[in-house]
């Protein structure tokens, strides 16, 4: 199979090409190679056995799609970014970005597409409460980060909440840019599923981490921020109490899940969870690659970013049952690796 991966130069896109080259896929690669992502451009740890096409998914070089049998859709902006001066880049890479690419494969007769989410469409994750069972909270108040208290409380009665998994028929909830750009997305390769018979896999990322990713930058994750300051010998600083749930799942088990959205052979349109299935808190992330890297132990700040939420942690199940999917790298050894893994300037 010949597969077009866009964003391939990218952190999870480079893995993604790697592990279709493994199992004997043909690969072609478009990325913009924009300087401020890729200041040398094409990263040496691209491996060279794939086409590289230099270009802009919102204007698709001539060609692109010649002898294209499926496309991995990884270009993205990414992240919290800066500040609503953003809204317009989010939205043009990400969205028309998306609709260019789809309306292409349309007229090209490509009709297989695994398109890479975010688990930032769900906002807060899933939420119990002893009187009144899962509840969805509203996003938290001012005064309550300010007062330190971070967990949301019951919209109804305001009692304390237990978090829980959250499975893939959970509300969406997008509360950034980036999440509502990701959502937006989904909506269009529904739309493109109907109206052309094609087949496209959703792959809803949760907190990906590994090597080569990006340096820390206003739009890394979490686990980037905390690596990088290991790498200048700092001490990680930890936002509200640390005892923010994620997911953490290896950069290799993200390109594994791709490999099984595109032979999984699914019909229509599906969304899947991409996660290890073994909630981790921030601070404790944050705690083991000090250790691994022997640096100096987290500072927990107290600090907050409006937008961000407290818990969000998937349920692995339905990738499992219905893609063959299942994260295989252990945290421990991943974030061993990762401590003194090299990042993308």
């Amino acid at each position: 199979m010949r597969v077009l991966v866009t964003g391939g130069a990218g952190f999870i896109g480079a893995h993604v090409v790697d592990a279709l080259l493994a199992h004997g896929h043909e690969v072609r690669v478009l990325d913009l190679l924009a300087p401020e992502v890729h200041p040398g451009g094409w990263p040496d740890h691209l491996d060279p056995a794939a086409e590289r096409v230099q270009g802009d998914v919102r204007e698709l070089p001539a060609g692109l799609l010649d002898g294209v049998d499926a496309v991995c859709h990884q270009a993205a902006v990414v992240g919290h970014g800066l500040d609503l001066q953003d809204l317009p880049a989010y939205v043009s890479t990400n969205d028309l970005g998306t609709a260019v690419l789809l309306a292409a494969m349309a007229r090209a007769g490509v009709d297989r597409l695994v398109l890479a989410s975010s688990m930032v469409v769900y906002g807060e994750g899933r939420y119990s409460c002893a009187a009144h069972g899962v509840v969805r909270p509203g996003p938290r108040a001012v005064a309550d980060l300010d007062a330190g208290r971070f967990s949301p409380g019951c919209p109804v009665c305001g009692a304390d909440l237990t978090w829980d998994l959250v499975p893939e028929d959970a509300p969406v909830d997008p509360r950034s840019v980036y999440a509502a750009t990701k959502l937006a997305q989904e909506h269009l390769a529904s739309s493109w599923v109907r109206g052309t018979g094609g087949s496209c896999v959703a792959l809803r990322y949760h907190n990906v981490y590994g090597p080569h990713m990006p340096r820390d930058t206003p739009y890394a994750g979490v686990a980037s921020i905390f690596r990088s300051a290991v790498a200048r010998g700092q001490a990680p600083r930890v936002f509200e109490d640390g005892a923010q749930m994620r997911d953490f799942v290896h950069v290799r088990d993200v390109a594994a899940a791709n490999l099984r959205g595109l032979v999984a052979g699914r019909p229509g349109f599906g969304a899947y969870n991409v996660c290890s299935g073994t909630p981790r808190s921030i601070g404790d992330v944050a705690a083991q690659l000090a250790r691994e890297a022997g640096g100096p132990e987290p500072v927990v700040t107290g600090e907050y970013r409006l937008g961000d939420v407290r818990h969000v942690v998937a349920s692995p199940a339905l990738a499992a049952s219905e893609l063959g999917f299942s994260a295989v790298v252990d945290f421990a050894d991943g974030m061993r690796e990762f401590a003194t893994a090299p990042l993308r300037a």
